[in-house]
C-alpha cells in the first residue's frame, strides 16, 4: 500500500497507508499494536472501500517520542491525520484502546465528520469498583500487572506474550505467528507503554457511548470469553449498540472471514 506521514506534532509523524475508492473506513489499532493486524481487512475491504490504517505515535512505523502518549492526544492526532487526508462522512473502526482513540476524536470533534463507528472489544470504561460492570480487570490486578510488568522490556515482551496467548487468540499460535504479534507490539519502548496502559486503563467513555449511539449507526463486537457481561452492561447503557459476538480480543485477525462479513453486512445495513 502507498504509505505517507503526516506530521501531527513538531518533529511528531504518523505513518498512514491508504489504499482503494469508496466509503472511507479508518482502521485503528490498539495497544502498542500496529497498521499490520489489519492486513486482512484491508485486502478485503479495499475492493470496495477507501480503506486508511494509521501507526498511533509511538508504534509501529510512527514517530516514538515521549510526549502525548495518551488517549487525549491520539484522539487529536486522528483529527489532524483526517484533516490533512481531506476526507470525511467516514466509518470509524477501533480495536481496543483503539476505541479510546476514536471516543475521544468525537469528545473533542463531534460526529459531523463520522457516518458510523465500529468497535472491537472495548469496554468506555476500563476500571469500576462495580463487581457488575464490564471492565478490563480487578483494580487489583490491573496495578499488579502494571508495577509488575511494563517496567522493562523483558516484562512488557512476558506481558504481551501472555496477554496473546490467553486472551487475544484461541487457537495454537504457532512461533512464526507469536513471535510477530509479540514483535508488533515491541516496537512501542515499555516506558511508553507504560504510559498507554495507564491513560487507557483510567479512561472513562460511558457518556460518549451511550451520545453517540443515539446518534449514529454504531456496532460492538466482543469477545467470548467476557460477552455475557459485556452485553448485560451495553444494553444498559447503549441500548441502541449493535452487539455481535465472535472469538477472542483478536477475532477480526483470527477469524477474519467470519468479521469481515460481519462488518459488510454493519456497512451495507446503514
Amino acid at each position: 500500500m502507498p504509505g505517507k506521514y503526516v506530521e501531527v506534532d513538531p518533529g511528531v509523524e504518523l505513518f498512514v497507508e491508504t489504499i482503494g475508492e469508496g466509503d472511507v473506513l479508518v482502521f485503528i489499532p490498539g495497544f502498542t499494536f500496529t497498521t499490520e493486524v489489519f492486513e486482512k481487512q484491508v485486502n478485503y475491504f479495499s475492493k470496495t472501500n477507501q480503506v486508511v490504517v494509521i501507526d498511533p505515535r509511538s508504534h509501529g512505523k510512527s514517530t516514538i517520542t515521549v510526549h502525548g502518549n495518551d488517549y487525549v492526544t491520539h484522539g487529536n492526532d486522528l483529527a489532524k491525520v483526517l484533516q490533512f487526508l481531506n476526507i470525511h462522512h467516514v466509518t470509524l473502526v477501533g480495536w481496543s484502546f483503539g476505541c479510546l482513540t476514536a471516543w475521544e476524536y468525537i469528545k473533542q470533534n463531534g460526529i459531523q465528520d463520522i457516518k458510523s463507528l465500529v468497535m472491537i472489544d472495548m469496554p468506555p470504561k476500563s476500571l469500576s469498583i462495580n463487581q457488575d460492570d464490564w471492565v478490563e480487570g480487578p483494580l487489583d490486578d490491573i496495578a499488579s500487572l502494571y508495577n509488575t510488568y511494563l517496567r522493562t522490556p523483558q516484562g512488557h515482551r512476558d506481558f504481551i506474550t501472555s496477554y496473546i496467548t490467553d486472551v487475544m487468540v484461541q487457537k495454537n499460535l504457532s512461533e512464526k505467528e507469536l513471535r510477530w504479534l509479540v514483535e508488533q507490539s515491541m516496537r512501542t519502548p515499555y516506558y511508553i507503554a507504560s504510559n498507554l496502559y495507564a491513560s487507557g486503563m483510567f479512561s472513562d467513555y460511558r457518556q460518549i457511548v451511550e451520545e453517540t449511539s443515539k446518534k449514529i449507526p454504531t456496532l460492538m463486537t466482543v469477545a467470548e470469553h467476557w460477552a455475557q457481561s459485556a452485553i448485560e452492561y451495553l444494553s444498559k447503557i447503549s441500548p441502541n449498540t449493535e452487539l455481535e459476538v465472535l472469538g477472542g480480543h483478536m477475532m477480526f485477525w483470527e477469524h477474519d472471514e467470519k468479521f469481515n462479513t460481519i462488518l459488510k453486512h454493519f456497512l451495507s445495513s446503514h
